[in-house]
């Protein structure tokens, strides 16, 4: 029977460097499924892999991909050893300003598509399976200036984490990874329409670090990860501190942030 690692949001950024760490370390795995809209992008990494690549080129915004990865994994009915959910993004800026449809599709993709593809792939795990998803530290706090996108990875650590307790007894494991500002092209999408609080810039790390960080938390079994001291503080904050005050600080920082750039 297959084996196979499932890596959606394959052709750029952190799922790319999933790809290219586990193509470098893992023996075991017969196949990795990428998943991404942008095929020539894929094209370029299965060229670069050694284990053999399936590409699905595939929108996860849209249920007819959806469906048709179901369609694929009932086909061929593998072993899925491993599940990464990288796909999403996300937009800055004041919620009224932006469009509607890119909003919305923050929660299609981040959300309705990270549940979709992992309740399609439970049947086919087995023990020590693994399920990582790419959550954020967005997701500690509501942050004005960045409402929707907080508000799907706070869903994508609650649901991570209560998944994890639920197939603790099968030894399926799931993880959340919530890494800070990473350096990707995230950024090229998401200030379309407001700029990241210069703050930020200061705790970014790279790709490398975050799939490095996340795979070695998968194998110890841990339910979530933060990468990088800075997020690891910011998380114990808005544990002991007030929510009120710290949101409104964040909107404080957010507002700073915007007239820096208005001066620019």
């Amino acid at each position: 029977m297959k084996h196979i690692v499932i890596i959606t949001g394959a052709s750029s950024g952190i799922g790319r460097e999933f790809a290219r760490q586990m193509d470098q370390g893992f023996s075991s795995i017969d196949e990795f499924w990428l998943v991404a809209r942008r095929q020539e992008r894929l094209e370029e990494i299965k060229r670069a892999m050694r284990h053999r690549v399936r590409i699905l080129a595939f929108d996860l915004s849209e249920m007819d991909s959806l469906a048709r990865f179901w369609e694929l994994l009932n086909e061929e009915k593998p072993v899925v050893r491993m599940l990464i959910n990288c796909a999403g993004y996300g937009m800055i800026g004041d919620f009224e300003r932006i469009p509607v449809v890119p909003q919305t599709g923050q929660l299609d993709v981040n959300c309705r598509a990270l549940t979709w593809l992992t309740h399609a792939c439970l049947p086919y795990m087995q023990k020590n399976s693994r399920i990582l998803q790419m959550a954020s530290s967005a997701a500690f706090l509501p942050q004005p200036g960045f409402a929707v996108y907080a508000a799907s990875k706070a869903y994508v650590l609650s649901f991570s984490r209560a998944l994890a307790q639920e197939l603790s007894s099968k030894k399926i494991y799931v993880t959340a990874v919530c890494p800070g500002p990473v350096s990707t092209a995230f950024f090229d999408v998401a200030e379309q329409y407001g700029k990241m609080m210069s703050v930020k810039k200061y705790t970014m790390v790279s790709a490398k670090r975050v799939v490095r960080e996340a795979l070695c938390a998968s194998f110890r079994r841990k339910r979530m990860v933060i990468c990088g001291f800075p997020m690891r503080a910011f998380y114990f904050a808005t544990r002991v501190l007030p929510q009120g005050p710290m949101i409104f600080a964040a909107g404080q920082w957010k507002g700073r942030s915007q007239n820096e750039e208005s001066k620019d």
